[in-house]
């Protein structure tokens, strides 16, 4: 099997050398893949901030258990 990936890559090496046009496609498609990447790096990001603020939530004020008289507040 390694023997038909080895003359995959001579015939790629081949049609490169000959094919003028393919490098700049190849570098068009580069191009375009890396501004794909960065925007689902920015979306990754986006997500694991978003699960971060759900693993630490702020605790909200609690109140003591049982009555208390708050004698200092009016309503």
């Amino acid at each position: 099997m390694s023997v038909y990936v080895v003359r995959a890559f001579v015939k790629l090496r081949e049609l490169l050398a000959t094919n003028e046009e393919l490098p700049c496609r190849l570098e068009e498609l580069e191009a375009h893949l890396e501004k794909k990447l960065t925007a689902h790096d920015q979306a990754i990001l986006a997500v694991l901030t978003a699960i971060r603020q759900f693993v630490n939530p702020t605790t909200p004020k609690s109140r003591p258990i049982g009555f208390t008289a708050d004698l200092g507040e009016k309503r």
